[in-house]
């Protein structure tokens, strides 16, 4: 069977994001003064071919804490469909 599922990974919330403070002044520069915060983060869309979703779900959290995020630095959720 093959689940699909979304990762989400945004810088945790300790750690400067230089590109969305980067991006903030730009929105700033351009008159929208009403937004206070940006953060930048990644989405990942993945196919996962397991038995079921239990399976699915342990398959992407390998694959998160291993390689696609650096949990130093980065904190991640899954939506698995």
């Amino acid at each position: 069977m093959t689940f699909k599922a979304t990762v989400h990974i945004m810088p945790r919330t300790e750690i400067l994001d230089p590109q969305g403070k980067a991006t903030l002044l730009g929105l700033k520069n351009l008159g929208l003064d009403s937004i206070q915060q940006v953060r930048i983060g990644k989405r990942i869309e993945v196919e996962v071919d397991a038995e079921n979703k239990a399976e699915a779900e342990a398959t992407l959290e390998s694959a998160c804490s291993e390689l696609l995020a650096n949990t130093v630095i980065e904190q991640y959720s899954i939506e698995l469909a």
